[in-house]
């Protein structure tokens, strides 16, 4: 064999093996996914371990080849700035959040440690608005995820609501006026509240004092129905709202599942399951390589009416059969 043939098989022999070299080590490589949650481990509970279901489901197995990291406010947004510099100290691959106010405190917190961990949300109703992505088809950033297109889905809440109790006249409107997205979906409330002959309250919420009040002013405005828009504050305290609707037997809808499977009348929103789901799909494209600005921005194509007929028995309020056939779900 002569000297170039054998320089030839050796520098093959070198290109074959670096990418098998590149395989092995990523394989023994542990990766750590950080998660900053606005709510409580036990209200956040299901959705994380969906993701981390769906990421043993790829392939990846804790403690072996990924570590999860979980910080929780527990329902103080006032906590998220420190948890998220908490986080982006410690040596993430990715951070994954549950809502817009999660993305912003989590971007902050990687532009003040000059990292660019990249960034995944499971639903964030003002992704574009916010300024930190580009655009849903390119992102442009470190941040991508799922939308939960809740802005676009109130004016349909309103419309089943109406639909559930056509004698009702006077909603009042639970805004969480920290959000971003707080005008949009209040637009949206009075587009579709002028088409249907309602007329709204806005009730806007900061915290658990506001809601607190919100029953004096359901009953000095003679409030004969509730609808609970999906927002961080919102959703932080769902039981508190539920309760609220149950204290003065108002007819309620609210922006997805987890209100109903707590006692909530009637919600319609995005599937939170397979939002978490999708989630951890960015994660693994992410650890295999992907930069999150060429991983477009995603939204739900699942919707679910859930109606909890167990509420409703006990405030002693009937359905019409046309909103009954529309459920996807029934709570007895």
């Amino acid at each position: 064999m002569n000297k170039r043939r054998k320089l030839v098989i050796a520098l093959s022999a070198g290109a074959l093996a670096a990418p098998f070299a590149s395989i092995a080590q990523q394989q023994s490589r542990i990766f750590r996914v950080g998660i900053l949650a606005t709510d409580s481990l036990e209200t956040r509970r299901p959705t994380v371990e969906i993701l981390i279901r769906t990421m043993h489901e790829l392939g990846y197995v804790e403690g072996k080849n990924i570590v999860f990291e979980a910080r929780y406010a527990n329902g103080d947004t006032a906590r998220l700035s420190a948890l998220a510099t908490e986080l982006a100290g410690l040596n993430l691959d990715v951070i994954v959040v549950p809502n817009g106010l999660a993305t912003q405190a989590a971007a902050r917190a990687t532009e003040q440690a000059k990292r660019t961990i990249p960034i995944v949300f499971a639903g964030w109703a003002n992704p574009v608005g916010s300024g930190l992505v580009a655009s849903l088809a390119r992102p442009g950033g470190h941040v991508t995820g799922m939308t939960n297109i809740t802005v676009e889905l109130t004016g349909k809440q309103l419309q089943l609501l109406k639909e559930a109790f056509p004698k009702i006249s006077q909603v009042a409107v639970f805004v969480d006026s920290t959000t971003s997205a707080a005008a949009a979906y209040w637009g949206e409330v009075e587009r579709a509240a002028k088409a249907l002959g309602l007329q709204t309250l806005s009730l806007e919420m900061r915290g658990v004092d506001d809601m607190e009040r919100s029953v004096a002013s359901l009953r000095n405005w003679r409030a004969d129905s509730m609808l609970v828009l999906n927002t961080p504050i919102n959703q932080n305290n769902r039981r508190l709202l539920v309760q609220i609707a149950e204290r003065t037997r108002l007819p309620a809808m609210y922006g997805n599942d987890q209100y109903s499977n707590i006692g909530g009348l009637i919600s319609y929103g995005s599937d939170d399951k397979v939002r978490w789901q999708k989630s951890a799909t960015f994660v693994d494209k992410i650890l295999k390589g992907a930069k999150p600005a060429d991983l477009p921005i995603e939204q739900p194509t699942t919707f679910e009416l859930v109606i909890n007929l167990k509420t409703a028995k006990a405030l002693g309020l009937s359905l019409p059969n046309s909103i009954m056939l529309q459920a996807n779900k029934v709570i007895e």
